[in-house]
């Protein structure tokens, strides 16, 4: 049995869903996001929560239950609250400046990298050497800030690059005479 999809997902203030079929809609302050289920499980509201159950007990049915309770919770948090990615530049002229719609990054490079922001996420900079990604969809807020990171990964010497805040980066020790 599911730990996970047992649990129900409680709808906080502010947040309505509704189903329809295998499709649920969920809508909150931040915007609207919908999930559609897979046909081995059922979707009810009850009690102000959503409630999963697997329909029958092969391996799919139990693996989509798990999964479909933690997209569904991922909407409700995603329309309420948000999701935030913290990163921050580390090297001597490495910086970033946001101008519109395009993310500057001075990274070491011969050129500067313009990275252009999707929509439906935005990304700030409160300073030079701090990016703050946020949006309400959970992957595309991460595949964002991966795609950032991916310009200049932290390097194990001097640890110069882009990291996520709190990240540890193991640093190597240098060649010695």
């Amino acid at each position: 049995m599911s730990r996970i999809g047992k649990k129900p997902v409680e709808l906080v203030k502010g947040v309505t869903a509704s189903v329809s079929g295998q499709t649920i809609e969920v809508k909150g302050p931040k915007g609207t996001r919908s999930f559609t289920a897979g046909d081995n499980v059922t979707l009810a509201i009850e009690d102000n929560a959503v409630k999963i159950t697997p329909r029958g007990l092969s391996k799919i049915a139990r693996s989509e239950w798990g999964m479909s309770r933690s997209m569904i919770e991922n909407l409700v948090t995603g329309v309420s609250t948000g999701f935030k990615k913290e990163m921050e530049i580390q090297g001597v002229g490495y910086r970033a400046a946001i101008a519109g719609n395009i993310l500057k990054l001075s990274l070491g490079f011969s050129h500067e990298v313009n990275f252009e922001v999707p929509k439906g996420v935005t990304v700030t900079v409160p300073k030079n050497t701090e990016i703050v990604v946020e949006g309400i969809d959970q992957q595309e807020v991460g595949q964002v800030a991966a795609n950032i990171r991916e310009w200049r990964r932290p390097e194990p010497y001097k640890g110069k690059g882009i990291r996520y805040k709190g990240e540890f980066v193991f640093r190597k020790e240098g060649k010695k005479k």
